[in-house]
């Protein structure tokens, strides 16, 4: 996958359906531009996930990145987030 780059995107629906399934009232709404900001976030974890995923692989001298080159990052990237 070396040299190209996939467009990381989230529906809005799904992100507000997401955010408000976690709202105790139902009187709680989103705006539009939280739903984007949102989404926009998710979008950079995701992409910096990767990033710090492929790195790791790259350490370990592995040519696949695996789900414990993730694990091994999750951390600090929870913490940076």
């Amino acid at each position: 996958m070396a040299g190209t780059e996939a467009e990381v995107t989230f529906k809005k629906e799904t992100v507000n359906k997401l955010l408000t399934s976690f709202f105790k009232e139902d009187k709680t709404r989103l705006s539009s531009d939280a739903v984007v900001l949102m989404a926009e976030m998710l979008k950079i974890f995701v992409q910096e996930a990767a990033v710090r995923s492929q790195k790791q692989a790259e350490a370990e001298d592995c040519e696949q990145v695996d789900i414990e080159h993730f694990e091994k990052i999750l951390p600090q990237l929870l913490l940076d987030f």
